[in-house]
């Protein structure tokens, strides 16, 4: 069938005349969000299966970053809460490009909401199901609002399948932090999607970067960490290895998503 002879509204599935049933809208995506972010050094030999070669060299520095998110097209989903907000773990890599020019891919992310969920495989963060918890960070001089002063901890941690993966800990230092992971390099996903007409070939994937526009953001703090990663059964993630928390910082950023670009 040719989209033509339907003048359906939907930007993804379910196509409907009206399009409201959509679960993604097209672009600009808007998002806002406390994110906890932990920089780490892994041994890059053991990893390069999460990486495409055409992508680039990994180089044995990476990112968790913990967030706790609130998205929206045209402003109508703050009104209904439960399509904008969501929380979820990603994971990017250092990697030198082929230029010799430094990026970060996403080998991984676990997201809470299916929206983001679609949002991020558009994208080429290929994201799947997972529970993020961390710590917020609420302005008010209170025990239990843990704010941005020397001394505050943080705590977050990921659960896949009901399995504990990432565990981190943070202790602020009352110093300015730095941008890491996504936040600091542009970063490089892969997008494929299989023809079940021909389930027998694999996807040819296509590398991409977002689009991102709108960028505004908080200080950032930096903190001391502890980083741990449980290998999960399901999961490619635990050939990252032993892992070294090195650095970390916690901060509020916003931008907007106007689409994608080829890496």
């Amino acid at each position: 069938m040719n989209s033509t002879t339907w003048s359906h509204q939907s930007f993804t599935a379910p196509f409907t005349t009206t399009g409201r049933s959509s679960l993604v809208p097209r672009p600009p995506w808007h998002y806002a969000g406390w994110l906890l972010n932990v920089a780490f050094r892994f041994d890059a030999s053991t990893a390069a299966p999460l990486v495409p070669p055409e992508a680039g060299k990994l180089v044995g520095t990476g990112c968790v970053h913990f967030a706790d998110w609130q998205a929206c097209t045209d402003g109508h989903e703050l009104l209904d809460p439960v399509l904008a907000q969501y929380r979820e773990t990603i994971v990017v890599l250092e990697i030198e490009r082929p230029d010799g020019s430094r990026s970060m891919y996403c080998p991984a992310i676990w997201v809470d909401q299916d929206i983001s969920l679609l949002r991020g495989l558009l994208q080429g963060w290929p994201k799947k199901m997972g529970s993020t918890w961390l710590t917020r960070s609420l302005p008010l001089e209170h025990p239990a609002a843990a704010p941005m002063t020397a001394g505050s901890r943080l705590g977050a941690s990921l659960a896949v399948k009901e399995r504990r993966v990432f565990e981190a800990q943070a202790t602020l230092t009352g110093q300015a932090g730095r941008p890491m992971g996504f936040l600091a390099l542009p970063t490089i996903g892969a997008v494929g999607w299989p023809d079940l007409r021909k389930p027998q070939q694999l996807p040819d994937l296509v590398l991409v970067k977002p689009d991102i526009g709108q960028r505004i953001g908080s200080d950032w703090h930096q903190a001391t960490a502890s980083l741990r990663l449980t290998p999960h059964p399901e999961e490619d993630i635990g050939l990252l290895g032993d892992i070294q928390a090195e650095d970390a910082s916690a901060g509020w950023v916003g931008l907007t998503v106007n689409g994608a670009r080829d890496a």
